[in-house]
């Protein structure tokens, strides 16, 4: 097994560069399926995320280049009209994005139910409607979602969606580009990686427009064609580290390589709290001046505060001179987290989606576990700022969506290292 070990109560000094997007690069990873011709993708993250989807398309017949760490070109241009590995696709809740993709690029999918972070149930209906009303017929058969276009190719629709869903909106997408006609996603989801999405597709492309409204138009293209394009910086990491400079007493951090735009919420609710925050015009400097202050936070859809960021947010809150409300509106079990924070000393109470936090002066160390990727860093940035070691277990959900951590935290001065127990061998450390 492997896991974290820190050594916390160290301030977080100096400079962090923030990769591409997690969400973002987990849809257009699979859109790249749509594209006869090479893709040359720049700023993907390097994370076990996207190496599954890279090898659920490697097994389709895509070639894949490597040209560095975070530079790939994929070229799908003679994949095989195949199913997508079980195995793997059951390993990541993003591989859904392949139904939209192979239904788009050869008028059917089956693919397995995914898995990835488990907050309870994630219906996939949303998808589904938006399938059917482009003509797809979709079924659940053994565990696997079977969507057929109909003889005459799929055909643009007006798609309301009941509720606020980034998962369906990017899958709607995907599937509609090639479809005849015009598609209208009504009631979209309007989170930066649906505009980097469909920025993806225009440059191969399609004609989608009005990413980031209410309404998505896709005009349906014959054919997508090879092309470049850069991923955006990832707005939940860029998160969490600005969240880490605010716990840690001390800490004085410049988050580089960020889009300021996508983090005002996060940077709104850390300046509310006493952190002194300077924007510039690619990075935002955190530094942690004297104890915090409470807060309350409710999660919505963006541009509201992003759920990704709450159990983050939490941990700052644990910190704090009073008491902190958290209503949570999107996942009905995202506090799992507070029972491991509770571990280390901190005061929470949950009833259902709403979490009462008394602040605390410090956290101890202890071994904790991480419940999902972003409770996973909710548990890092604890360990961080308490006294004493920390143990973190199940670290897997964590890199899932953040490339490097041990190494770029380590870069500002955290004793953090990744080992294996409890007879392998030191796998990565630093610090």
């Amino acid at each position: 097994m492997v896991k974290y070990v820190i050594h916390g109560g160290k301030p977080l000094t100096g400079n962090v560069t923030i990769s591409g997007a997690k969400n973002a690069a987990v849809g257009i990873l699979p859109a790249a399926l749509l594209v006869k011709g090479v893709c040359r993708i720049e700023n993907v993250p390097d994370i076990s995320d996207v190496r599954l989807l890279l090898q659920i398309l490697d097994a389709m017949g895509a070639k894949i280049r490597r040209l560095s760490p975070n530079l790939l070109e994929i070229d799908c241009t003679n994949v095989r009209d195949a199913e997508a590995p079980a195995d793997l696709v059951r390993r990541i809740r993003a591989s859904y994005y392949f139904i939209g993709a192979q239904l788009g690029r050869f008028g059917h999918a089956k693919v397995a139910l995914p898995g990835g972070c488990n907050f309870g149930p994630r219906p996939i209906d949303q998808h589904i409607k938006g399938f059917e009303g482009i003509g797809a017929q979709v079924d659940f058969v053994g565990g696997f979602v079977c969507a057929k276009a109909p003889e005459e190719g799929l055909t643009g629709a007006r798609v309301n969606l009941d509720v606020v869903s980034v998962g369906a909106t990017m899958n709607i997408m995907i599937g509609a580009v090639l479809a005849t006609g015009t598609t209208y996603i009504e009631n979209a989801a309007k989170e930066p990686h649906i505009v980097d999405l469909a920025n993806f597709l225009n440059a191969m492309g399609a004609k989608v427009s009005g990413a980031g409204t209410d309404v998505i138009r896709i005009r349906g293209v014959k054919s997508l064609h090879g092309g470049f394009y850069s991923i955006i910086p990832d707005q939940i990491e860029a998160g969490t580290y600005m969240a880490a400079a605010a716990a840690v007493e001390g800490s004085d951090v410049l988050v580089q390589n960020v889009i300021p735009k996508h983090m005002d919420t996060i940077t709104a609710k850390l300046r509310e709290m006493g952190a002194k925050i300077t924007v510039y015009d690619d990075a935002i400097r955190v530094q942690r001046v004297g104890r915090l202050r409470r807060a309350n936070v409710k999660t919505l859809p963006y541009p509201g505060f992003p759920t990704d960021m709450q159990p983050q947010i939490g941990v700052c809150m644990s910190l704090a001179r009073g008491t902190s409300i958290i209503t949570e509106s999107i996942y009905d079990t995202r506090f799992r987290y507070c029972a491991e924070l509770a571990r280390m000393g901190a005061s929470i109470v949950v009833d259902t989606k709403v979490a009462v936090i008394d602040g605390v002066e410090k956290l101890h160390g202890a071994t904790v576990k991480a419940c999902d990727l972003r409770a996973g860093a909710a548990m890092v940035i604890a360990g961080l700022s308490a006294d004493g070691v920390t143990t973190i277990e199940d670290v897997h959900y964590i890199e899932r969506g953040y490339e490097a951590i041990i190494e770029k935290l380590s870069g500002l001065g955290a004793d953090i290292r990744r080992i294996e127990t409890p007879d392998g061998m030191l796998t990565k450390s630093a610090g």
